[in-house]
């Protein structure tokens, strides 16, 4: 969440925020008539306990029983008034970067830059599920059946590749040397400090969600009723609660995650669309990287996480494109979202394979994890998460190295880590 001091002194700045995010249901006059009539009531309780102790002192039992109730009034109007004033501060979004493009919906995303050619087919490129389906290694029809709609199992080789990337990936984020060409290559001057690998928890606590900012929208999460918990869309999602109510010391950041697994999510409103193969399921494989730095090195440290996700698309010989999106398409804790779309040639186009999230100090203040700087002060400390590896990364490799015998070329990074398996073949 945002600073209150903040919201009171850069109103202007919110109101502008809340209208290009398209939230303008939050309401800032209430929001800080809530938290003076919070203040006022916290200074009545104060000098109401000050009393209180005068009258004890003095051994005033009529004067302390009537203070006594009149406290327990305070009390009850205190905490109403708290409960309404922290709901409405978590409503409020997190304020988008300068260099964040104004606009609506994806439609007025930017692109920054692209990286290679897409590759001439001499036949017509498939797409993933015709290819998923021709070899037998994503199988939607069994899964339905067992299942429901928008899950799949995978098979085969095809499961092989998914775990060749894995490691391929892990070898990437587990080696300084490789972190610091990746670094120098794109001209950031950062830590290259590797990754921690970690196979986080796939269930959360609502109240642990809602303090990452991510309990919302709830129809896009799985609820599991009897324990109260939801089933996480992201490693992030409780990778990033790991140090809540946490002080670092500076010399400790930055501190990198790599967290591997299982993602949920029930993509509510995309019934009919991207209903085939695995683009756009219910249960899915997901590497995350999750990052806590000092507040002056966390742009660094996002251009670092997209250039991590470059060097792997390059090194794969995927051709992208870096999207920074707008105002209207990014999230409530956001303040500058990136994207990397990879070319996908049986679907003639660019599809969101990576993103990138900074969300600066905004989910730092509501879990309470700072950092205590050298001379002393205290404050919150940044964060940052991004997507390492999923499977659209899969989507974009059956796509690409697809060949027109029906089978699909191992791209030659991920061989070694295919056991010396050239190409993907037809699974019994």
């Amino acid at each position: 969440m945002l600073d209150i001091k903040f919201i009171k002194e850069n109103k202007d700045i919110v109101a502008v925020a809340l209208k290009n995010k398209n939230r303008e249901d939050v309401n800032l006059d209430e929001l800080l008539s809530l938290y003076e009539e919070k203040k006022s009531l916290r200074q009545k309780l104060d000098e109401l306990n000050q009393k209180k102790n005068e009258a004890a002192k003095d051994r005033n039992i009529e004067e302390g029983k009537r203070l006594k109730e009149e406290g327990e009034t305070l009390e009850k109007n205190f905490a109403e008034v708290d409960k309404k004033y922290l709901k409405a501060m978590l409503s409020v979004p997190n304020i988008p970067s300068l260099d964040t493009p104004i606009g609506k919906d994806e439609n007025e995303n930017k692109v920054l830059r692209t990286w290679g050619e897409p590759k001439a087919f001499s036949f017509k490129p498939k797409e993933h599920f015709e290819i998923g389906a021709d070899l037998g290694i994503i199988d939607n029809e069994t899964a339905t059946e067992v299942t429901g709609p928008r899950f799949a199992y995978l098979k085969g080789d095809l499961v092989q590749l998914h775990f060749a990337v894995l490691n391929f990936v892990y070898g990437i984020l587990g080696n300084k040397e490789i972190l610091k060409k990746i670094a120098d290559d794109a001209k950031i001057e950062i830590d290259p400090k590797p990754f921690l690998p970690v196979m986080p928890p796939v269930m959360i606590k609502p109240a642990t969600m809602n303090r990452m900012a991510r309990l919302e929208p709830r129809d896009e999460r799985y609820h599991i009723d009897s324990d109260d918990l939801y089933l996480i869309g992201s490693a992030e999602h409780t990778l990033g609660p790991m140090h809540m109510d946490e002080v670092f010391e500076e010399k400790e950041l930055p501190i990198r995650y790599a967290g591997y697994s299982n993602a949920f999510r029930r993509e509510a409103g995309t019934y009919g669309k991207d209903m085939k193969g695995i683009l756009r399921i219910h249960e899915f494989y997901k590497l995350e990287m999750e990052s806590f730095c000092l507040p002056e090195n966390s742009y660094k440290e996002q251009d670092f996480l997209v250039a991590i996700q470059e060097h792997i698309n390059k090194v794969l010989n995927l051709p992208y494109q870096i999207i920074i999106c707008c105002t209207g398409d990014m999230g409530d804790p956001d303040h500058r979202h990136i994207d990397v779309e990879t070319w996908m040639p049986g679907q003639n186009k660019y599809r969101e394979t990576h993103s990138a999230d900074h969300m600066a100090g905004f989910q730092s203040r509501r879990l309470n994890t700072r950092v205590k700087r050298a001379d002393g002060r205290i404050e919150h400390v940044h964060m940052n998460d991004a997507t390492a590896f999923a499977g659209r990364t899969l989507i974009a490799i059956l796509e690409n190295y697809q060949t027109e015998d029906g089978k699909v070329a191992v791209p030659e990074a991920l061989v070694p880590f295919m056991g010396g398996k050239t190409h993907i073949e037809k699974a019994f």
